[in-house]
């Protein structure tokens, strides 16, 4: 059985929509998504990179994120045909762990959490494929990249890209 590795921030939990919420009810802002394409939201108020990391240490902030549109039916799939393991990078935010796996337990409890691998270099991940939203993580994963769209990345095109997870199932299982 193939084995598929999925990223969790920004391909099955929706991390830009909660950080552009909180930033702009906290400084009075309206950025939106369209304003972050081909951006981070650092790169936008680069004076503020504390400020816009600080929400990342608080040990909730990953427990309520919204899941992705058909993110949970499309790995339920997927799992009946793939070994699936969700790789996140959580070792950028320690505090994360416990949001990220009571997260992954509450909206995929059909998935084996001894899948859960929370680390920091993906390379280290032994999958023939790895969706992802970050192309540094795909530039030294050692199968097959598939880059999620989100904002930051539109601009990039050496991967394989899916721009929801109706393209995932497409590409995966017809």
């Amino acid at each position: 059985m193939k084995r598929i590795a999925i990223d969790m921030d920004e391909v099955m939990a929706d991390f830009t929509k909660k950080h552009l919420a909180l930033f702009n009810a906290d400084y009075n802002e309206a950025i939106t998504l369209e304003d972050l394409q081909g951006k981070k939201l650092r790169d936008l108020r680069p004076h503020l990179v504390d400020e816009i990391r600080e929400y990342l240490k608080d040990p909730t902030y990953f427990r309520d994120l919204d899941v992705m549109k058909d993110a949970q039916e499309v790995i339920k799939e997927l799992s009946e045909s793939f070994e699936i393991y969700i790789a996140t990078a959580a070792m950028h935010f320690p505090t994360s762990f416990t949001a990220k796996y009571e997260w992954l337990q509450e909206h995929f409890p059909f998935l084996d959490d001894q899948h859960f691998v929370f680390c920091g270099d993906k390379s280290v991940i032994k999958a023939d494929y790895l969706i992802d939203d970050n192309v540094y993580q795909l530039e030294r994963f050692t199968g097959e990249g598939i880059l999620f769209t989100a904002p930051h990345n539109i601009h990039e095109n050496r991967f394989i890209r899916v721009n929801s997870w109706a393209n995932v199932r497409d590409y995966f299982l017809k």
